[in-house]
């Protein structure tokens, strides 16, 4: 017997370990993100983001002439104007998240076109081709450790369309603790922070200053997302707060701080309307710079100090750091410079839409602004200025040098639209603040407020989840479930 395992011992000593049967694929090495063959293969548009200009584009672009790429490091369209009501649970955060894959079917369909989670680190004309790096990094919270991966793709006609992110202006303490409302995730913790402060100052032995302080909610900026938030806090505390937590419905404070007036691009009545419904509905409205944000306070310029619990910024976006470090020539602002075509004209087949793209002083054009209707604008037209390209044989690389492409991009402001709370919205038909135009006020505006970004959600099922959002909130209220 003992001879017997002497041998068996031997023969599996020399026996090679095992390969992994399934090697973690090296995406580097995918042949399909390589140069494509002209006559063999589709030429590739490759897309940078998931906002509104991308999905406009890749919703209209036709997948019979081009393979589809986009990078991004989010998965989904979120439907900005609806942002700030699921802070408080007037609507739920899915409603108003578009996955990619029902925007453009083509990218989980065609052999051609993908989608990958990760972010662009750089772009090479020359070669055309993009650097990126997946966003799987760090550690998983059982101690798993996440690799990131960094892989190229090449395309053959690039669209940077990675939007635009909150400007601090250099304020000290607001990255570290202001909560931004730009993404789902955003509104999340809002929403979290906003219910843990209510739980918190119901606790015994919390003074009366403390539950002051966490009660207290300050919005940094009164451009329509600050005043739309401010509005949905201030109806969520007199039509839920009040009601659901009536030791402390006394305590709870909206301020609302803004350097100069609250929504100036809108008509001058309007502007006087929104302030007057806001101070009724209980927000406090305070004309002031914020010059510093500590962790329990912030100091204004004049010295005041704002003592608050949760601190909400809204001031307007600039230019990302990614915006920053490419090599393009700038607009006004630090944005991709573009032509009349949006195309960034130092390079070929590189063009930039949305808010991370303005045109260059050489058009003779002002700067859009970062609205969601210029963006969907933009990406509507590239979209179909591709599309033209493509059907004339131009939609590979260095090909579009002969294509005729018509008419320049031209917009035009359809109005804008603010909620204030309480059933009351502005509705600006204007097309800038200069011209005489339909301006509106109150419950007609807030229905047609409402009817207006139902109709512009982007799926039938996203449209459903608004609408029954909305019904079960007018029956029962909002759900107060910190989750």
């Amino acid at each position: 017997m003992s001879s017997y395992l002497r041998t068996l011992t031997r023969r599996f000593s020399t026996v090679k370990p095992q390969s992994n049967p399934f090697p973690p694929p090296n995406i580097s090495a995918l042949p399909w993100l390589g140069p494509t063959r002209k006559g063999v293969e589709k030429p590739r548009v490759v897309v940078l983001g998931t906002g509104w200009a991308a999905c406009r584009l890749m919703k209209d672009i036709d997948t019979k002439i081009y393979d589809v790429v986009c990078v991004s490091p989010r998965n989904h369209m979120v439907f900005t104007p609806l942002l700030a009501s699921t802070c408080v649970g007037t609507l739920e955060f899915r409603s108003i998240a578009e996955p990619i894959a029902n925007i453009q079917p083509a990218i989980s369909t065609s052999p051609g076109s993908y989608f990958f989670l990760a972010k662009c680190s750089s772009v090479d004309p020359a070669s055309h081709t993009i650097s990126c790096e997946t966003e799987l990094h760090g550690t998983t919270e059982k101690g798993a450790r996440l690799d990131s991966q960094k892989f190229k793709v090449a395309y053959d006609k690039l669209v940077v369309a990675s939007g635009a992110q909150a400007t601090t202006f250099g304020i000290p303490g607001v990255e570290k603790h202001a909560i931004f409302l730009r993404e789902v995730g955003h509104a999340q913790e809002i929403r979290r922070k906003l219910l843990l402060n209510l739980m918190l100052s119901d606790i015994p032995g919390i003074s009366v200053e403390e539950k002051k302080r966490l009660l207290h909610c300050v919005v940094i900026g009164g451009g329509p997302t600050g005043v739309e938030f401010s509005g949905e806090l201030s109806d969520f505390i007199i039509r839920d707060v009040r009601q659901r937590y009536s030791h402390v419905k006394d305590n709870i404070h909206v301020t609302l701080i803004e350097a100069s007036e609250i929504l100036s691009s809108f008509d001058v009545s309007l502007r006087q309307y929104a302030t007057n419904h806001l101070t009724k509905s209980g927000v406090h409205l305070i004309c002031g710079i914020v010059k510093d944000v500590h962790e329990k306070k912030i100091i204004l310029n004049d010295g005041t100090e704002v003592p608050y619990g949760l601190l909400v910024w809204s001031t307007g976006v600039g230019p990302s750091p990614f915006i920053k470090s490419l090599p393009f020539p700038k607009s006004l602002g630090g944005r991709i410079g573009v032509d009349d075509w949006l195309r960034v004209p130092s390079e070929q087949d590189i063009f930039s839409i949305g808010d991370c793209s303005g045109f260059l002083e050489s058009t003779g054009k002002s700067v859009l602004p970062a609205l969601a209707q210029v963006a969907e604008r933009q990406g509507k037209y590239l979209a179909s200025q591709l599309n033209k390209i493509g059907r004339a044989s131009g939609g590979h690389a260095n090909s579009t040098a002969d294509v005729n492409l018509g008419a320049p991009f031209v917009y035009k402001h359809l109005g804008s639209m603010a909620t204030v709370g309480r059933y009351k919205a502005l509705v600006d038909l204007r097309q800038n603040k200069n011209e005489k135009g339909l301006s509106i006020a109150g419950f007609v505006s807030w229905f047609i407020w409402r009817s207006a970004y139902l109709t512009r959600v982007v799926s039938w099922r996203n449209r459903f989840y608004v609408a029954i959002n909305w019904a079960t909130t007018l029956v029962f209220g909002r759900d107060i479930s910190r989750i």
